[in-house]
């Protein structure tokens, strides 16, 4: 219960307001921004939006969280193309991202998806979190339209589109990993400590069956549940040396991931 317990503390940390902070400077690349915040963790996912009149405004593109200087309260903001709200029938403009233009950051943190890999698991931690949970049922069906019944990381940014999910719970070997899921960083590590006696892959849903493509990434059937999540994890966090020590610590048999991560290289 005590671990329950922190998950539920965790929620209350993660899901503040939208972060707003206007745009103090842009590299010559219209690659990066600068913002000036009091704290920010590396990963988190927004927006920018340029203020076209008082009344109107456009989000120009995505945003992510790169860096944060504690000494200097700045965060250095990765940019790329905004698609979420793709629409042929809606004007385009040609506006650059500028200083003051303003990034919002943690949008949709108040909507989760959780991974786990049995129902007794996946109701035991969404009751423990405060949080608006959307049903895997939704993802399920999110990759049966794209044939995908292995989870992608393109996929789980598909379901943040679809239904303005901010972060991602998975849970793992008697952890759960908080994600941004747009970003795929991960934001925390908290114990749960839960018993699993089954698996159901290639996560807990009621959905009976996820189309397959023919061919090409996440068509085949997941045949494990817990090396692919890792991997996904890895693939996206290649620095974090917590994950590092977890995987270092733990099942031999996910050794092989150790050589994927950068730290100390």
């Amino acid at each position: 219960m005590k671990q329950i317990f922190l998950l539920t503390i965790l929620a209350f940390e993660l899901f503040g307001a939208v972060i707003k902070s206007p745009i103090v400077a842009v590299d010559n690349d219209n690659e990066t921004a600068k913002i000036k915040i009091d704290k920010i963790d590396v990963g988190v996912s927004g927006f920018i939006v340029h203020q076209i009149s008082p009344a109107h405004s456009a989000i120009l593109k995505n945003a992510v969280v790169q860096s944060f200087d504690k000494a200097t309260q700045t965060a250095t903001i990765k940019m790329s193309p905004f698609h979420a709200l793709q629409n042929d029938a809606l004007p385009h403009g040609k506006w650059k991202v500028q200083v003051g233009d303003t990034v919002e950051l943690a949008f949709g943190y108040s909507r989760s998806l959780l991974i786990a890999p049995n129902e007794t698991i996946y109701y035991k931690i969404a009751r423990s979190v405060k949080t608006q949970w959307i049903h895997p049922d939704l993802f399920a069906t999110v990759l049966s339209f794209r044939g995908h019944p292995t989870p992608q990381k393109a996929d789980f940014r598909a379901m943040a589109n679809a239904s303005s999910v901010g972060l991602l719970f998975i849970y793992l070997n008697q952890k759960v990993y908080t994600i941004d899921i747009k970003s795929f960083k991960i934001l925390s590590i908290s114990d749960a400590k839960l018993k699993q006696t089954k698996v159901h892959l290639p996560f807990y849903t009621r959905v009976k069956k996820i189309d397959a493509d023919w061919w090409g990434a996440g068509s085949s059937r997941m045949d494990s549940y817990a090396p692919h999540y890792y991997e996904l994890l890895v693939e996206n966090n290649k620095t974090n040396k917590k994950l590092y020590e977890i995987i270092k610590n733990g099942n031999p048999k996910l050794h092989y991931l150790l050589d994927e991560f950068t730290i100390g290289k």
